[in-house]
């Protein structure tokens, strides 16, 4: 019989007091910032309290596991298991009382948050969408003096630094490792003018107390399958109920002012810069855009998952153009962008990584402006018609027209609508929820469709 997966088992470090408090407890956050935190030498000093999205579910699996899970690192030359112990303690979302202590807290010393694109609630123009019907409750609710049953990110960090600045804890950094360029200045900006409308100078004890850090975070992290459960439990004689499998690479580069302290990251191969810009900007067009490419083209196609899709030399050759485009706007080495872009191709093709095109494909209306929209403005700037964008804006119009992966999307009801009409019609309501009117791109967006649609199965 399999052993459960808990520190009473015998199994893992014993937990950390908790300095860190993460915010998104999902794959991602289970397979890179806790796996450096677990790997960092002073790991017994930096243990992590982390809290779901909206789903209990990874908490109700993690809290019997008393945090542990296992890491399955999947290679060319095969898996390897281990077990991650820097989560110290799992809570609900809804666990507000636990969430407001920790803040009060002077030992916590940094706030780490991965909630998506969406989590940000951002207007098109990137500032906070105060439109928002669950942001206006919550700013409601602050003004009245709640801190409790907060439904959004700005909303629930508010409340978080409010009862840190009531119990005179400190600093504290606060450490955003979402797919927005900038993500650091984005996230300061969104809380301190959330801040500054819940009560007088809450936003001026924010900027002297809170450091904000912008990040640049790479690791390709499969959602788990019951074939992962089964692999953990026939290598390890765990029953482990979320393992977290991933790739061998990973990649972490920071810029910002740790106020209060932090893990010795950098002993595990974290990059502390003055500047994380140019690394934010390669990975966001070249890793994060070409799985956009992949997820809405590939899955046109026919394929499921990232390694089917860049085995297909169509999609190949897509890859390849979007890059040569991207590429003549980033601020790195063109020697330096040359390794990135054979290392992504050694990683699409690790056949031991199944990637689904379907999990990708997600929220394209958050994730389009922010991995494809700056090249292709940059493109008409310097006096070109940016055809691999143009490509993967008419894939995006496909997929919301029903091809391909199945929608799921953010946006609302105005993405929802792009779905009407005929192709043209959709053209344009897609180009109207993102804003862009650029000369010839509609004829060019058709057109990339209508091809797209000729080499679709069916």
């Amino acid at each position: 019989m399999n052993q459960p997966l808990w520190r009473g088992a015998g199994v893992g470090r014993p937990a950390a007091p908790v300095r860190i408090l993460h915010v998104g407890l999902g794959n991602f956050f289970r397979a890179h910032q806790a796996w450096y935190t677990e790997h960092a030498p002073d790991a017994a000093e930096w243990g992590i309290a982390a809290f779901t999205g909206r789903s209990h579910r990874m908490a109700d699996a993690l809290v019997p596991q008393d945090g542990l899970y296992t890491l399955i690192t999947r290679g060319a030359s095969g898996d390897s298991y281990e077990v991650i112990s820097s989560i110290s303690a799992v809570h609900a979302a809804t666990d507000d009382l636990a969430y407001l202590e920790y803040w009060r807290s002077p030992n916590l010393a940094l706030v780490t948050v991965t909630v998506t694109e969406a989590g940000y609630v951002l207007a098109p123009d990137g500032s906070l969408d105060l439109a928002d019907p669950a942001l206006a409750a919550d700013l409601a609710a602050l003004r009245r003096g709640a801190t409790t049953g907060l439904a959004t990110t700005p909303g629930r960090l508010v409340a978080g630094l409010t009862a840190r600045r009531a119990a005179g804890a400190g600093p504290i950094a606060l450490v955003s490792c979402d797919n927005l360029s900038g993500n650091g200045a984005v996230l300061r900006r969104v809380l301190t003018d959330f801040a500054d409308r819940v009560a007088p100078g809450l936003a001026g004890w924010v900027d002297a107390n809170a450091g904000f850090v912008s990040t640049m975070v790479d690791r390709i992290t499969p959602a788990t399958t019951p074939d992962d459960l089964d692999a953990v439990r026939s290598a390890t004689g765990f029953d482990d109920a979320v393992p977290v499998p991933t790739e061998p690479f990973t990649e972490w580069v920071l810029a910002g002012d740790f106020l209060a302290g932090r893990p010795a990251w950098e002993a595990v191969g974290a990059r502390f810069v003055p500047d994380a810009t140019p690394y934010e900007e390669r990975k966001l067009t070249l890793l994060n855009g070409s799985h956009s490419l992949l997820a809405y083209c590939g899955s046109v196609l026919g394929h499921e998952t990232v390694a089917e899709a860049i085995a297909d030399p169509r999609c190949l050759a897509w890859v390849e153009q979007w890059w040569d485009e991207a590429c003549r706007h980033l601020d790195l080495p063109a020697t330096e962008l040359a390794a990135h872009r054979q290392a992504l191709l050694e990683r699409y093709r690790n056949p031991a990584i199944r990637h689904s095109l379907a999990q990708i494909a997600s929220d394209g209306s958050l994730k389009l402006p922010v991995r494809i929209l700056p090249t292709l403005r940059a493109e008409y700037a310097g006096g070109r018609t940016p055809s691999a964008a143009a490509r993967v804006l008419a894939a995006w119009v496909l997929h919301l027209r029903g091809r391909g992966a199945p929608v799921r999307d953010a946006g609302g009801a105005a993405v929802l609508a792009v779905a009407s009409g005929g192709l043209g019609d959709s053209v344009d309501a897609a180009l109207a929820v993102l804003g862009l009117d650029q000369p010839g791109l509609r004829e060019a967006v058709v057109d990339a469709a209508t091809h797209l649609m000729a080499d679709a199965p069916g």
